[in-house]
């Protein structure tokens, strides 16, 4: 299933929306860490500076143009005011597809009560994501210091230099790139070591603790699982695809029963596709 992480490349020209279905979208957010002509991004409460205090005027017309052809909405980086609109507005369900529980851990990037109360009014899904920084930002502050410290340490001995991401965007695209793949596999030697020594941030449990928190407060039928592998997330646990039974087993071991391991794996997600799609039909026949 293909997801487009921002709409920014449609520009202005809204029948580009049925061209991305064509080419397989099935999901699309209005924004991602910044904000879009469409909407204001969770990334505002930094500075507190708004564009639309929402939704823009074509983002309202964007809405429609992904209910038309059949495009899920997807609230996992556009600001609170905007996903509070964007559900008002929209004739079909919507997802956030990779964020956790504000109430659990208060990152701008995961969704508060009131937006999941009004997600499940949508009848939508919010897709529990197991991003370290997102699931306890203690933990995984406490982790990044200490992984920090030791990879400063061994890595000064070899001549490399840990650059700001910050200045890393501004490298040749051929020296950022090399630069990346240098950095990640020296991270990954030197975070094994961090974890021999029992540090490991944020876990499994913690990424249950967000599940268990939303499916408490909006039910079994409008929560899901996400990795955001491609993206940085990981929890000790489910550090990679191959560790993913990691989290069935632990569903089994929490009492939850087929039919619900089902629901949170996928179904959920099916469903609210499924009515996306009929809409959509609906809007095109009439």
């Amino acid at each position: 299933m293909i997801g487009v992480e921002n709409a920014y490349p449609i520009g202005t020209y809204h029948s580009r929306v049925k061209e991305f279905h064509e080419r397989g979208a099935r999901y699309m957010s209005l924004s991602h860490n910044g904000h879009s002509q469409f909407c204001d991004s969770n990334t505002g409460e930094r500075d507190n500076v708004w564009l639309y205090n929402g939704l823009s005027d074509l983002g309202k017309q964007a809405i429609v143009e992904m209910n038309k052809w059949g495009i899920m909405i997807d609230l996992s980086h556009p600001s609170k005011e905007s996903n509070m609109q964007t559900k008002a507005l929209s004739k079909a369900p919507v997802i956030a597809s990779h964020s956790s529980a504000r109430t659990v851990n208060d990152v701008s990037r995961n969704l508060d009560d009131e937006e999941l109360l009004a997600l499940k009014e949508n009848g939508g899904v919010v897709q529990t994501v197991a991003f370290r920084s997102y699931v306890d930002s203690e933990k995984h502050a406490q982790w990044q210091a200490a992984s920090d410290e030791l990879f400063d340490a061994r890595t000064s001995a070899l001549g490399f230099e840990r650059k700001s991401w910050a200045y890393i965007r501004t490298m040749e695209a051929t020296d950022r790139d090399q630069y990346i793949t240098q950095y990640r596999a020296l991270q990954a030697e030197f975070s094994a070591t961090i974890s021999e020594k029992g540090q490991y941030g944020a876990a499994v449990s913690d990424f249950i603790d967000h599940l268990d928190y939303m499916v408490n407060l909006i039910g079994i039928n409008h929560v899901g699982t996400s990795s955001d592998f491609d993206g940085g997330g990981s929890v000790h646990g489910w550090d990679d695809a191959s560790e993913t039974f990691s989290i069935a087993l632990v569903l089994v071991k929490c009492g939850k029963c087929d039919e619900k391991i089902t629901k949170l794996w996928g179904v959920n997600l099916l469903r609210v596709l499924d009515k996306v799609e009929a809409v959509a039909a609906s809007m095109q026949g009439s």
